[in-house]
């Protein structure tokens, strides 16, 4: 059985507290990643107080970005997401599309999303429509969809209406991402 440790936390680690704070930690977890890159160190009382105020901005700083996070996630709500990808005739991509492809549509759609806030188990190979799940945290979370289609069938469709003259039809399927909010980012590639 593993001993826990108690270490100060000298900066603020992911899912382990902020800095100035008191953890307790798994013996291998301190000595082969805590205390060799100086994220932690052994509590001592002039310590604590020491970074007592640094503490105090880290927490300030934790809920100001909570709060962006949140108004983030409200903006997500009901949001369709749609990536074109090529594709063989049966719906198989030529590729995937992965956490970053839709960490950086969102981003491009005027959404700060990093590519850890989007949860995507395996990678997407196939075209259709996917819930993908956005979190920030451990309780901060709500689901997008995400569309993927075909590019093959999207020229096959502009083929088809700019035949019959209808380039407008044509520019219509090549926004890449159609919000529930329209943004800047969106407007300009179309």
């Amino acid at each position: 059985m593993a001993k826990n440790i108690e270490l100060l936390l000298v900066e603020s680690v992911e899912n382990l507290g902020l800095v100035g704070e008191v953890v307790r930690v798994r013996a291998g977890y301190a000595r082969n990643y805590l205390l060799p890159l100086g994220m932690a160190e052994f509590p001592t009382e002039e310590r604590i107080a020491e970074l007592q105020s640094a503490r105090v901005e880290a927490a300030a700083k934790a809920d100001a970005l909570r709060d962006e996070q949140e108004a983030i996630l409200g903006k997500l709500g009901g949001i369709v997401l749609t990536l074109r990808r090529p594709t063989n005739d049966k719906g198989i991509l030529y590729g995937s599309v992965s956490q970053r492809d839709i960490s950086d549509a969102l981003i491009q759609g005027g959404f700060n999303v990093g590519i850890s806030a989007v949860r995507l188990s395996v990678a997407i190979r196939r075209t259709g429509n996917y819930d993908v799940p956005i979190q920030f945290g451990k309780e901060l979370r709500d689901n997008i969809t995400v569309v993927v289609e075909s590019e093959s069938v999207i020229e096959e469709m502009a083929d088809d209406a700019s035949e019959e003259g209808g380039d407008a039809a044509a520019q219509e399927t090549a926004v890449d991402m159609p919000a529930a909010e329209p943004t800047e980012a969106s407007s300009d590639e179309s």
